[in-house]
């Protein structure tokens, strides 16, 4: 749970000093998409996409009919600058045969060194294959590391930098060498020629936009030697255009020399890609038009074709010779500058000035600019597996989509470009997939998948992005189900609020009344084993049992489906097509329903049914129901018996006993898997073991005990019923419970591209085992994982299952739940709470469900609801279905305009949201109140012409409470690029709540039963559904206040007072005598550069501006004046900052950066309050952090209650207040939680043995501990990254055992308190380090 910091006035009175032992951890990876590519990664004929998303990867597969699914998303603790795909090819197999088939995944970071990536199937993850240094770690401009180039047949990978600079890789040239032979760099290193004053005018000296490969002729090739050819469009300083130069690898000399360049500037070049199929051919885009360059022969370029932009009909032919040889060089005496990069990513003259975009207010006023669309194309990508023809897909800055078709007949190359095939938003990446899917991703706004149709493009669905995050809300509500975030998100055309839930999706499409009492067991039945669908929906009580049809209308039908109804069911499910079978304790049921059940039941008026029964009066424990044949336990002799059935006559079956053996303990559960997969055992490396024994996996059944012990029995009908596996659980009861809690509450085989056992306990355990004698024969494809899949077990009497992974789940037994009948699905874990278990994954993988906690859970697939899922929860049954579509648990309500600010009202229940760059000709900026349920308009308040609203916080004012906004009066920059702030004019608004509608929709805005329909409609992006404006109520003025500067924040302060800060000026209000008409300015004192926030904590006033960082104020209430005590000792452009307590503060900065700085102890050695706060620690995030503020959160597990005796109440909830939530510009949320210093001592020594482990070191190559200190001052320890410490609980038993052992990087970490460090604990216990990050895991996911 989460709240802000309202309601925080009981602990304001006497605080608890913040501890400065912090872990970070993303709970929510930003979605804003920077790269995206194609490729066959997870095996040799996979199709899939990964999206590089500047701190991380994800890669999705998308299904025919477009729907995206996440298959894994990894942070890469360094920032991507570049991605290229290296296509598989045989002369790669000598040095990397682990990625045999599968193609490679090519990056440049910031960690100064080019990686190659493949897809580890053990890890399910991205692994560096190998990293080559080019450059210091870092950012800068001049270093290489700024986009990459491939050539197309995999020989060569080109690396640039953003000026002056490039480099190429041969790639698997040497036989016996290393897959990148040495870098051969341009220009020469160590070469006087190539000095500054000495450089042709045709060298690289520039910023290099754009660069691509360019398949040479053969004849060329034989006279000259070069191969490969390299294009690239370089700006200079002082140019109007910029120009093509063409470089050649002489692979004799190993040295790269310029062959010719190209420049025409009437119009500006921006980027330029090789034609496939088309060799020596290659696309010149410009701000208006294309050109099609013949670059055969290098030397001398032809353009050979035009085409306008975006007119069809203006396809031009030209054919004129531009021969650069001949031409006399020219120098470039200009200097590098730093400005030319910039050129790169805006489309101008390098020569503008630049420093006027780095006004934070630009989101609001557009510097008083409209944006306007220069006609170049944003995007393109080639449709793939052509061989005769090329086709290009474009995307223009006005969001148009077009189709350029080149082909060669015996006239030539002809080009024709279609007309306007689809109009949206500009797309930033577009990818051209299998033929007929498109994918469009676009800068600040959800992408889009188009399919082609009749040769149009339809809509197919969305790509969720919610970047930017401009404002972030948490709910102040304790007692609620679930937490849920409200974000500011996007900008205008495609700004929305969206509702941020934990987990994974679901929509709520059915609940019943609360009269289910009791229930015991849930199972959803197929009539036959073909069938697509569920028909019966079995529910059993402590006494009874009833049987439902499934459908829209759940009808009980319990009498014509045969079941018994006055016992309790232990288990039932299809043994046969049309034969069901029902297991309670005393005896076995078989029955066979009516037509009146189901339509291809029996023709009678009564359902056929057959009964066994235990011998000697025995009961049944569990039972379990396979293919044919069914497996009970009784207790009391401890008997395990194999049923089989006979068919006797029409309607006549039998019942009988195949074979029975004694055990020596309890069974607790027992499951046996349906697919038919063949297991063989024998010796596999032993050509004279003879024929194999095989198995079919549906001939097994798995079994827990109460020894406690999981096995594995054979049930084939010629072998005997004996042992094959048996794995022991030995789990550390920390608890002191009885062995009991140990034992196995459920079990389960799963077959993925490994056999493993998962077995749940009844203490909340959640365990995996593994065969550890197991061979595969089969290919890695998924279409080959279940069909002829042989497993080889090593010949003896039984095998031993290791128990490789153990992980908490809660303190309720632990169930499993498959989502479908294959043995390779993801599971439901079912505990205290809803988890999905990802089934391919190594070790024990899940994540959080967005559901209440339930105490049964059935997966149910009928027509209507394909992929349901019944949750028995509070005497209710809960129809939802996971929402596969949504990569994101994130609810839109698109807006017009940009939202700019939101607060949550616990009164009302409702939001308040500014909006800014409204098209309404008398307003452009509003202040709204906003339903968080349908997202519609109660009431809202108009700002004047011309006038934009910054800020807002709700006040106390006596018994009344009021919204005061803080606006700008003014159009254009509101902060000069020094940091002080322009002469500008804005107000403060103060409106009442009084007349604020309250959400009378529901008494909670987290009501289980949500409006599927609605929500369906507004998460549209085919429709034009916006927040409507219908009868919308007004927010009343009560006062104004007139300031001389743009009000760029406010502040509640103390009871009845708030400040506000306007420009450089921080001004003191109060009310006089409690009245909200009557503000009085009480004091004012003015800073050095403009205050970009303000936050207080009881007396103390933080202050975060320009350039000065984070200010310490308090307020002198006898002199009336506000003075200036604690100043931060670094310069920061802080973008936000959350008081902790009166000493401490959390400041992010619009580099990327959170510290934690506090008041030093001794202020009396300090004459002056100039830079007298302590930086305690701080954490590089790599993202622009736009929003933080204080949260509640607890981060324990439930089991921790049972441990203290619910002793540690305060200490959670002293830790519960000291939490910070940050949200950022590229979608990513990140949350702060505190540590003891113990916990925090242990995790240190974890953090910096996983930053160094091959299995979980950055992928990019980056150092972990300069990426994270990354802008901090020297001696500053970082805070513990959360991210790197999870993967940890990935790992399996001995992975982390070995991680533990190894000896880590050496630490040169500054110890974060005055004491000497305490000595390190070695050796590390495993399960203590797992039970800490198992606290932080539960809660975050």
């Amino acid at each position: 749970m989460a709240i802000g910091e309202k309601g925080l006035a009981e602990a304001a009175a006497t605080p608890a000093p913040a501890r400065s032992h912090y872990l970070a951890k993303c709970i929510l990876r930003g979605s804003a998409v920077l790269h995206a590519v194609q490729g066959r990664f997870r095996f040799p004929s996979s199709s899939d996409v990964v999206f590089g998303k500047e701190t991380s990867l994800e890669l999705v597969e998308i299904s025919e009919d477009g729907v995206l699914q996440t298959v894994f998303e990894q942070t890469v603790f360094g920032i991507i600058k570049d991605i290229a795909v290296l296509r598989w090819n045989d002369r790669y197999q000598q040095f990397i045969p682990q990625a045999q088939g599968r193609d490679l995944l090519v990056i440049v970071s910031d960690s100064g060194k080019l990686s190659i990536l493949a897809f580890s199937s053990e890890m399910h993850r991205f692994f560096a294959v190998t990293h080559v240094e080019m450059s210091k770690p870092g950012n800068s401009r001049h270093e290489l590391g700024r986009m990459i180039a491939i050539d197309p047949e995999g020989s060569f990978i080109a690396v640039s930098a953003y000026e002056d600079k490039l480099v190429i890789f041969p790639v698997a040239q040497t036989p016996g060498g290393s897959f990148l032979d040495d870098k051969i760099p341009y220009p020469p290193e160590h070469d006087e020629s190539c000095s500054l004053r000495g450089m042709y005018r045709s060298s690289v000296r520039g910023t290099i936009w754009s660069m691509c490969f360019i398949s040479s002729s053969a004849n060329y090739l034989s006279a000259e030697g070069y191969h490969p050819i390299l294009a690239a469009i370089v700006h200079r300083r002082a140019s109007s255009g910029n120009e093509v130069l063409l470089f050649g690898y002489n692979s004799k000399t190993s040295s790269i020399h310029v062959i010719s360049n190209y420049c025409e500037n009437t119009k500006l070049a921006h980027s330029i890609a090789a034609v496939p199929n088309f060799s020596g051919f290659a696309f010149l885009f410009r701000v208006g038009d294309v050109l099609l360059l013949d670059l055969r022969n290098p030397e001398i370029i032809r353009c050979i074709h035009k085409i306008s932009l975006p007119f069809p009909s203006a396809v031009e032919e030209r054919n004129f010779i531009v021969d650069i040889s001949k031409q006399p060089p020219k120098f470039d005496d200009q200097v590098m500058f730093d400005e030319a990069a910039c050129a790169l990513l805006e489309l101008k003259d390098s020569g503008d000035d630049t420093m006027g975009d780095d006004d934070p207010m630009i989101i609001d006023t557009g510097n008083g600019k409209e944006v306007q669309n220069l006609n170049f194309i944003c995007s393109w990508s080639w449709k793939p597996a052509m061989r005769t023809c090329s086709k290009l897909l474009f995307c223009l800055d006005t969001g148009e989509l077009y189709v350029i078709e080149i082909n060669f007949d015996v006239e030539g190359i002809r080009i024709s470009l279609s007309d306007s095939l689809y109009s949206g938003q500009p797309c930033k990446s577009l990818l051209w997939m299998k033929d007929v899917l498109i994918l469009g991703l676009a800068e600040m706004g959800d992408g889009m998948v188009l399919k082609i149709e009749n040769g149009a493009l339809v809509y197919k669905g969305l790509i969720q992005n919610i970047a930017p995050i401009l404002d972030l809300a948490v709910a102040d509500c304790h007692d609620e189900k679930q937490d849920q975030m409200f974000a500011c998100c996007g900008m205008k055309p495609d700004g929305s609020l969206r509702v941020i839930r934990n987990g994974i999706s679901v929509e709520n499409l059915l609940r019943t009344p609360p009269i289910y009492q009791g229930i015991s067991g849930t199972w959803a039945l197929k009539m036959k084993e073909a069938d697509l669908y569920h028909s019966f929906l079995v529910l059993s009580f402590l006494e009874e049992t009833r049987v439902l049809s499934v459908g829209l209308s759940f009808n009980d039908v319990s009498e014509a489906a045969g079941f018994q109804p006055n016992v309790c069911t232990l288990a039932c499910g299809l043994m046969a097509d049309l034969s069901l079978v029902q297991i309670h304790s005393r005896g076995v049921r078989l029955c066979l329903p009516t037509t009146t059940a189901h339509p291809e039941g029996v023709p009678l008026g009564t359902p056929v049914c057959t009964f066994w029964t235990p011998p000697d009066g025995l009961n049944i424990n569990v039972g379990a129901i396979g293919h044919n044949l069914v497996v009970v336990a009784t207790s009391n002799p401890c008997f395990l018996c194999v049923l089989g059935f006979k068919h006797l006559s029409a309607y006549k079956y039998e019942i009988y006993e195949i074979q029975r053996v004694l055990l020596h303990y309890e069974v607790s559960c027992m499951s046996i898997p349906s697919d038919h997969v063949e297991l063989t055992r024998g010796q596999s490396d032993d050509p004279n073991s003879g024929v194999l024994t095989k198995l079919n996996a549906s001939k097994v059944v798995v079994i827990g005990t109460h020894k406690p012990s999981v096995e594995i029995f054979s049930l084939e009908p010629k072998d005997t019923l004996r042992v094959l596996a048996v794995g022991l659980i030995t789990v550390n009861n920390a608890l002191g419970c009885p062995i009991s809690g140990c034992v196995p509450e459920d079990v389960r085989l799963v077959l993925s591209d490994r056999v493993y056992v998962l077995s749940g306990l009844r203490n909340g355990m959640l365990l995996r085992f593994e065969w550890t004698n197991l061979y595969f024969f089969s290919q890695p494809e998924p279409s080959s994982y279940f069909g002829n899949m042989e497993i080889s077990l090593a010949k003896s009497e039984t095998a031993i299952l290791e128990m490789i992974a153990v992980r908490r789940i809660g303190i309720m037994p632990v169930s499993l739940v498959p989502l479908n009948d294959s043995s390779n699905s993801d599971v439901i874990v079912l505990s205290d709470r809803p988890w999905l278990l990802h089934a391919s994954r190594q070790s024990l993988a899940y994540t959080s469900i967005s559901f209440q906690p339930a105490s049964h859970v059935t997966a149910v697939c009928f027509a209507d609801c394909p992929l349901g899922i019944l949750f028995v929860s509070e005497n209710s049954l809960h129809l939802v279905e996971m929402v596969h579509s949504k990569r994101l648990n994130v609810q839109k309500f698109p807006i017009e305009g940009n939202p700019r600010k939101v607060i949550y009202h616990n009164e009302s229940k409702t939001l308040f949201m500014i909006r800014t760059g409204l098209s309404s000709p008398s307003c452009s900026s509003d202040i709204c109140q906003v339903d968080p349920l349908s997202g519609s308009l109660l009431s809202k308040f108009k700002c004047e012409q011309g006038e934009t609203a910054k800020c807002m916080q709700i006040i106390n004012v006596g018994c009344e409470q009021v919204l005061v906004v803080g606006t700008s009066r003014s159009s254009g920059r509101l902060i000069m690029p020094s940091g002080e702030a322009e002469s500008t004019r804005g107000r403060i608004i103060i409106l009442s709540l009084a007349s604020a509608k309250s959400n009378d929709a529901a008494s909670s805005p987290y009501e289980d039963i949500c409006s599927y329909v609605c929500e369906e409609l507004i998460a549209s992006p085919s429709s034009n559904t916006q927040i409507e404006d219908l009868s919308i109520g007004l927010l009343k003025s009560v006062a104004q206040i007139n300031l001389p500067g743009a009000v760029l924040a406010v502040c509640p302060y103390l009871q009845n007072y708030f400040l506000a800060a306007a420009g450089n000026m921080l001004s003191l209000f109060g009310f006089v005598h409690d009245n909200p008409h009557r503000p009085r300015k009480l004091a004012v004192t003015r800073t050095r550069y403009t205050i970009t926030c303000l936050k207080t904590f009881y007396t103390r006033i933080a202050v975060g501006d320009c350039r000065d960082g984070i200010l310490f104020y308090a307020y002198r209430e006898d002199a009336k004046k506000l003075e200036l005590e604690y100043s931060d000792p670094t310069q920061r452009l802080v973008a936000d900052c959350a008081l902790m307590d009166r000493e401490t503060a959390v400041v992010s900065d619009r580099r990327g950066s959170i510290s934690i700085l506090s008041c030093l102890k001794n202020l009396e050695a300090y004459e002056s309050p100039e830079k007298n706060l302590n930086i305690n620690c701080s954490f590089y995030m790599g993202e622009a952090v736009m929003s933080i503020q204080k949260a509640w959160f607890s981060y324990k597990l439930p089991v921790d209650d049972v441990v203290s005796g619910g002793n540690n109440t305060e200490r959670f909830l002293e830790s519960s207040y000291n939490s910070v939530i940050a949200s950022t510009l590229l979608g990513s949320v990140f949350i702060l939680i505190p540590l003891t210093r113990e916990e925090h001592q242990l995790l240190e020594v974890v953090q910096d043995r996983l930053a160094t482990h091959r299995l979980t070191s950055p992928v990019l190559g980056n150092d972990h501990k300069e990426f994270r200190g990354r802008d901090s001052p020297a001696g500053v320890p970082t805070i513990l990254d959360g991210d790197l410490l999870v993967q940890f609980l990935e790992l399996t038993s001995l992975q982390q055992e070995a991680v533990l052992m190894s000896t880590g990087g050496q630490s040169s970490k500054v110890s974060t308190s005055d004491a000497p460090p305490a000595p390190r604990p070695t050796p590390l216990s495993v399960n203590k380090v797992v039970q800490t990050l198992e606290r932080v895991h539960y809660a975050l996911t």
